[in-house]
């Protein structure tokens, strides 16, 4: 079998901007293998859920590079998180 066969909830590290508003710009993310992808532009931020997940939280709307992706950050629990593709191993 090849290709993705699903999303699973991952945690990243992310570098992100907190105004004296209260207002949160993510600026990076950095995967666990310490890759840094920079956030080019936010283009929508709102409350919304994971559709491959089920978890919610503040849903960012992002650029990096060529690609448009989400990343929420869970304010309850102050972690940011992805939908990372599950990719079976090869035997």
């Amino acid at each position: 079998m090849k290709g993705i066969v699903g999303r699973k909830k991952k945690y990243v590290d992310v570098i992100a901007l907190a105004s004296a508003k209260g207002e949160v710009t993510p600026l990076a993310v950095v995967w666990e293998d310490g890759r840094r992808f920079n956030v080019n532009e936010v283009l929508d931020a709102r409350r919304a859920p994971s559709r491959k997940t089920g978890d919610t939280g503040m849903r960012y709307t992002i650029r990096v590079g060529e690609h448009i992706t989400y990343l929420w950050h869970d304010e309850q629990q102050g972690l940011w998180f992805v939908e990372a593709k599950v990719i079976p191993m090869l035997e």
